[in-house]
């Protein structure tokens, strides 16, 4: 066993901080981390693509064929690994016909999942599939069970990828786009337990298995077809309808879920103004899917010992109260401060726990609606603190999990209890080690003491209020700067101010790994 051992004693840590000791075992690599982890979730909500990402090649805002130029540029810098859309509930009231062709022809519809408002359908499957060109993206089209037939997702997926002489493929070309698209995955309708038809497990299992009999796309393209999966948000037993959905999950390839770090049965709390009790809330409630995560991938394995279907959490997130006096259409907004940011860190800290089953996760959502990457005020644009973490770990994509055994003491607050600080660490294909480094607790700093030698760099993220957050006015509140790295009996230390992510690199002296 190779576990670079930790000096006895850690020494002076920085004035008045805990001292925090981490394990990192070099020698028990784990399954890599897959980079669509890191994904992106799109629907058709607020103002999450109109506005957030189309505006139309003939806005004033700066364009590339209708595209934010500035959202656009801030994707490509995330290396976006996978978009799904385009939805979520909103497709499964979805019609894909309603959005090809040329775009003053097509109709307005009634968004009635959500809104009453209506929707031009001016950002349809050209639009989608031409944007996730564009950043550099793959495409997860989710497709309607809830109200459309399995010949509708077919005939859908015809036209998008066939590559010969029928009549979707020339009407295809005829619409501006002459070549298929590759579509990556495609999601055998959405959340089948509630807005996707409010199916009981045996029969959304059912469903499934019906409808993935009949959506194929060439083999070449080699899709991923995905199964509607649980939530523990549902209303229902996730687990029941996990085990449905494996015990008969007809040609699907991979299982979904979802889990929004809200309360149940309770009201939610605010984005922001909150008290401190409501911080330690939240982010229990996003510590509180990794135990779900076990269950559900128990459940997986006695059905697929193998482990050849990964689990996609496909929507994920923060999500607050929503703002009822808001106009029509923007009540999903939600500003989003450093908290968010705690709870992205934790999250991907859980999904590197797990790469054996998950493969895929989408925050929801890209722009504008929950927890979002990106807020836009008419032409002028905002990158949230939730952003800054996927920069920050984009370094993980990729990289090979690595055990990381934490002594930390607890953060407790009204009722809620949770480790100080939380780690997670992975080796890049480049040999280098990643740490990311999570302390939630808004009064104490922490100086954690790893057992590595050699030298390391890095950045965090932090505020000097819990809800700290990034505006038009102010649009590096919380932005990423260096963290300050030591040493304590030649091991490498950091230092963490309160409520604080940070991400290090780490070139290992190799004399000392053994």
């Amino acid at each position: 066993m190779t576990v670079l051992g930790l000096a006895a004693g850690l020494g002076s840590a920085a004035v008045g901080a805990v001292e925090v000791a981490t394990v990192i075992d070099t020698a028990s690599p784990g399954v890599v981390i897959d980079r669509n982890i890191y994904g992106q979730f799109a629907e058709h909500l607020g103002r999450g693509i109109y506005e957030g990402i189309w505006v139309g090649p003939d806005s004033p805002i700066p364009n590339i064929r209708g595209y934010r130029t500035d959202v656009v540029n801030a994707l490509k810098r995330l290396h976006v690994p996978v978009v799904r859309w385009p939805g979520g509930c909103f497709s499964e009231v979805y019609d894909w016909r309603d959005g090809i062709g040329p775009r003053d022809k097509r109709p307005v519809r009634t968004r009635m999942n959500w809104d009453d408002v209506t929707d031009s359908n001016q950002f349809g499957t050209h639009e989608f599939l031409d944007f996730a060109e564009l950043i550099g993206a793959d495409a997860y089209v989710s497709g309607n069970v809830g109200s459309m037939t399995p010949r509708d997702m077919q005939l859908w997926l015809e036209y998008m990828t066939a590559d010969n002489g029928s009549t979707l493929a020339q009407e295809r070309r005829r619409n501006g786009r002459d070549r298929p698209w590759t579509i990556r995955y495609f999601g055998i309708g959405n959340e089948t337990w509630g807005c996707g038809g409010n199916m009981r497990p045996d029969y959304a299992a059912d469903v499934n298995a019906r409808y993935s009999a009949f959506v194929k796309a060439p083999k070449a393209m080699k899709m991923v077809r995905v199964a509607s999966g649980a939530s523990v948000q549902g209303g229902g037993d996730y687990l029941a309808f996990t085990e449905a959905m494996m015990a008969h999950r007809g040609e699907t390839e991979a299982l979904s879920f979802h889990y929004y770090a809200m309360p149940m049965g309770r009201p939610k709390g605010e984005a922001l103004g909150f008290a401190e009790a409501e911080w330690a809330d939240v982010l229990d409630l996003a510590r509180a899917m990794e135990p779900m995560l076990v269950k559900v991938g128990g459940i997986m394995d006695r059905h697929d010992p193998q482990k050849s279907i990964p689990l996609f959490v496909d929507e994920w997130g923060s999500w607050y109260k929503l703002d009822r006096q808001a106009l029509p259409g923007e009540h999903h907004f939600q500003q989003n401060s450093l908290r968010d940011a705690m709870v992205t860190a934790l999250t991907l800290n859980i999904f590197h726990r797990h790469t054996d089953r998950v493969k895929m996760a989408n925050i929801a959502q890209m722009v504008n609606v929950l927890q979002a990457m990106i807020l836009t005020d008419g032409a002028d644009m905002v990158l949230t603190p939730t952003y800054h973490v996927f920069d920050l770990y984009q370094r993980f994509a990729g990289a090979v999990p690595l055990p990381a055994r934490t002594t930390t003491p607890d953060y407790a607050m009204a009722g809620r209890s949770m480790p100080m600080v939380d780690v997670s660490a992975a080796r890049g294909a480049d040999g280098r080690l990643h740490l990311a480094l999570v302390n939630v607790d808004p009064h104490r700093p922490a100086r954690v003491v790893t057992n590595l030698v050699g030298r390391a760099e890095g950045l965090l993220l932090t505020a000097a209020t819990m809800d700290a957050h990034n505006s038009v006015a102010a649009p590096t509140a919380v932005a990423p700067r260096p963290v300050s790295v030591t040493r304590v009996g030649g091991r490498i230390a950091a230092d963490l101010p309160p409520m604080a992510v940070a991400v290090l690199t780490v070139e290992i002296d190799r004399k000392d790994e053994k």
